[in-house]
């Protein structure tokens, strides 16, 4: 029995536990390849890496990137990624030393993007507002113009032609290769999409809603999915469940017939900015805040492997208060202290009474500088209530609002207290 039991240790791939480690900074973006032997990441700190997931070890570091890999996706012959710096990288799974080609694509942080079935073409949904269809061998790319602010979300629906996109303007739009789209409004804000094989569409909404609807773009419904903003969802490859992440960290996988929800992970509560399925199902992979790829059964949610949490202490030390709990997907991104380097964003240390983009040692967007604000409480809370990309248009960071105005007032609250300067 000892012997049988170690026989099917040893022939149970790595791939079935414990985290992907490597990154210096969030998990922006995962996909994996259609044998499930490797996956691609992309993070805040501008670079993607390139997984050998039975071995658990990188295989390539990928630095084209002036800023965050917001999107990265698999092409028949290699990789994709995409940045805030508004441009595609393509690479070769042959050599991964550097790009095959660099696309300055859009003149806005490329939110999303998206291979087509048949892998000839590749969609990118960007913050100018725009939608772009690029050959993957080459040529001018095909716009497409329409949406009002940030565009989040894009995907090839199964016939290989249509696109739909879902934008921060809270419509979903189809796209026909020609013509006009067909717009759906919905009841809140987008910040991410998901289309199924079978042509089922799932969107993200800021409000933590959960939009479903059939492969005809009909019987639309909404699931209330989380607390807080849904910022990744994808579907299960049998098209048959939904994996929902949240900007607190809640991931939750949902049955597409009923709507009902299966289970929740039990994970370390921070934000979750990335999903994606094994192409068995089995396995669901979430991209963290705290720099990690865990690997969870997708069956009934168990962690595959022993859960490692980042201390939050390590990112910022909590006083116990509700603001403190609502800092948390803050912390990831901006210090408190006047001696910690900067991450994603600037440090917040002495952001009371300091004007935009001023902090020393960061790098700003280009004229961010020039909005007229100062940051006190109020205007900090309104940076949450309208979302970054409404008020203070340019910036780099992600799109996310705290809707309720105790979780805000409660925040600025904390912010105040833990980043004056002593």
């Amino acid at each position: 029995m000892r012997a049988l039991l170690l026989a099917l240790l040893l022939a149970t791939p790595a791939l079935a536990q414990g985290e992907l480690r490597g990154h210096g900074g969030p998990v922006r973006a995962l996909a994996l390849t259609p044998d499930g032997r490797e996956a691609i990441t992309g993070s805040f700190d501008s670079s993607a890496i390139v997984w050998a997931l039975q071995a658990g070890t990188a295989r390539a570091v990928l630095r084209a990137h002036d800023g965050a890999v917001n999107a990265v996706s698999v092409t028949p012959n290699g990789f994709v990624t995409a940045g805030e710096d508004g441009r595609l990288a393509l690479w070769s799974s042959a050599d991964l030393a550097k790009p095959v080609r660099i696309d300055q694509i859009h003149t806005a942080p490329i939110a999303a993007l998206s291979v087509s079935p048949d892998g000839t073409q590749i969609a990118t949904a960007s913050w100018d507002s725009s939608l772009a269809v690029t050959p993957l061998n080459g040529g001018p790319p095909r716009r497409y113009e329409g949406h009002q602010g940030n565009v989040n979300g894009v995907g090839f629906m199964p016939d290989g032609t249509t696109l739909v996109s879902a934008g921060y303007d809270a419509t979903l739009r189809i796209w026909p290769t020609q013509g006009a789209p067909r717009i759906i409004k919905l009841d809140a804000p987008l910040n991410t999409l998901s289309i199924a094989k079978d042509g089922r569409i799932a969107a993200g909404g800021a409000d933590g809603s959960l939009f479903l609807l059939d492969a005809q773009a009909n019987n639309l419904r909404r699931i209330e999915a989380a607390e807080s903003p849904l910022i990744a969802v994808v579907f299960s490859p049998d098209s048959t469940r939904i994996a929902t992440a949240s900007s607190r960290g809640s991931v939750t996988l949902f049955d597409t017939a009923s709507g009902k929800a299966l289970f929740t992970l039990n994970g370390p509560g921070l934000p979750v900015w990335s999903l994606a399925f094994s192409p068995d199902g089995k396995v669901l992979f979430t991209g963290g805040s705290d720099r990690l790829v865990r690997r969870w059964n997708a069956m009934n949610g168990d962690h595959l492997g022993p859960i490692v949490i980042e201390k939050p202490a390590e990112m910022f030390v909590s006083d116990g208060s509700h603001g403190a709990e609502v800092f948390k997907a803050c912390a990831v991104c901006h210090t408190l202290t006047p001696d910690a380097e900067s991450r994603a964003g600037p440090t917040l240390y002495g952001v009371i009474g300091r004007r935009i983009g001023t902090a020393s040692g960061y790098v700003y967007s280009a004229g961010f500088g020039s909005h007229d604000i100062v940051w006190t409480k109020e205007t900090i809370a309104k940076l949450f209530e309208l979302g970054p990309s409404t008020y203070t248009p340019g910036t780099k960071m992600p799109e996310q609002r705290v809707g309720a105005a105790e979780d805000r007032a409660a925040l600025v609250d904390f912010i105040e207290k833990a980043a004056r300067p002593r």
